[in-house]
């Protein structure tokens, strides 16, 4: 006796019945369609084998086998290494030639503390192709005018001033001098009256170990700091600078504006010399960076200049015979050219001098021979700028009345 499938003999409508109360039953999809449910009958169970616990699968013949179509092997090719490039060498950076200084080449004497080292970095890179001018940094990092018992600036500045005959001295110095001063055997406190009185003449005597010379001074002023004190301060200071410098035949030279925005505030970052923007200032705010330094000597190099004229001319050249071209004759005679005779090429005239033939007779006189001669002008034409005679009066014609 063989069972019928689940769900022969059924009506369309009990089918659709039945498949509904699978659904909210048990929880359980069942097909619709009773022929779909047949075909997928080997892939999944019926509501009979979850109560009977038996498979009709003697009833039907199992499903045919689906063969799959062999894959074609892929063949596979022979991966060749790639060959990586190795990098080409950068291009060396062409260097400028080192210009070498002239033996009579003047000289810039460059003083002051830590700021005038970094001003002697800036000089030497705005004069290095000047021949004629040499820059000599004599800086000392934390030196100033109020410690003479570290650093004696002017007993210094007498043996380098002997010592290298400099054509100009440009001073740069004060940075480290906000602190109290030995004053006839006591200590002032800075920003007092007697500190500044004091710091005054030290200032004006040591310009004037400068100028009693007869040599040029180039005072640079303080640049503006990150502290709002040490801003304040140098302030004050450049007008002291300014005063007793320019008492005395010297120079100011004021960099302020360089290293502060429109507003007058400290700035890190700002232009340089070609008006890029790069750091001219320290991570610290006082020291200056390599732009920095240069921007500073920017504002030192014009009145340098000026004072140096032609000597600090990039143009300017040797005067001995290393730069004379060769003169002399060839080993050789015979491969020596002969000069060209004065009469070869023959030309129209050649073998005669000027003056040596009278000038051809003309019957008219040229406008020359009559203002030379007579002292007569030629009338200029009519209408001509230098025609300065008077119109011809036009006569209205007469009608005759007949």
């Amino acid at each position: 006796m063989t069972m019928r499938r689940s769900g022969e003999g059924l009506k369309p409508g009990w089918r659709t019945l039945l498949s509904a109360v699978l659904v909210f039953s048990f929880g359980i999809t069942a097909p619709v369609d009773f022929a779909d449910a047949q075909e997928r009958y080997y892939y999944r169970r019926s509501i009979f084998d979850f109560f009977l616990g038996r498979r009709y699968i003697d009833e039907y013949p199992a499903p045919p086998e689906v063969r799959r179509a062999p894959q074609r092997q892929r063949r596979r090719t022979a991966v060749t290494p790639k060959t990586v490039a190795t990098p080409r060498p950068a291009a060396p950076v062409p260097q400028e030639p080192v210009v070498q200084k002239l033996e009579n080449a003047q000289k810039i004497l460059i003083v002051g503390d830590f700021l005038a080292s970094g001003l002697g970095d800036g000089m030497m890179e705005a004069f290095k192709a000047s021949p004629g001018v040499v820059v000599e940094a004599r800086g000392n990092v934390a030196s100033g005018l109020v410690r003479d018992d570290y650093y004696d600036w002017p007993e210094q500045l007498l043996n380098m001033m002997d010592e290298l005959k400099p054509a100009m001295v440009v001073v740069m110095i004060g940075a480290n001098d906000r602190q109290q001063m030995a004053i006839g055997g006591t200590k002032e406190k800075f920003r007092t009256d007697a500190w500044y009185g004091e710091y005054q003449k030290r200032v004006l005597n040591f310009g004037k170990e400068i100028t009693n010379r007869k040599i040029p001074l180039l005072w640079v002023g303080l640049p503006a700091f990150e502290s709002p004190s040490m801003t304040a301060d140098a302030v004050q200071m450049n007008q002291l600078y300014r005063k007793q410098v320019e008492s005395i035949g010297g120079e100011f030279i004021d960099i302020w504006d360089g290293f502060v925005d429109e507003n007058g505030q400290f700035v890190v970052t700002g232009s340089d010399i070609n008006g890029q923007q790069v750091r001219l200032r320290t991570s610290d705010g006082i020291n200056l960076t390599q732009a920095g330094r240069r921007k500073v000597a920017f504002y030192v190099e014009k009145p340098a200049r000026r004072l140096l004229g032609t000597q600090a001319s990039p143009d300017l050249m040797r005067l001995d015979t290393s730069n004379l071209p060769h003169l002399g004759l060839p080993s050789d005679p015979a491969a020596h050219t002969q000069p060209i005779s004065l009469s070869d090429p023959n030309l129209d005239g050649g073998t005669e001098l000027l003056g040596g033939r009278q000038p051809p007779v003309t019957l008219t006189r040229s406008p020359r021979d009559m203002l030379v001669h007579d002292g007569q002008m030629e009338p200029a034409p009519a209408g001509r700028v230098d025609d300065y005679s008077l119109p011809a009066s036009k006569v209205p014609k007469q009608v005759s009345a007949k």
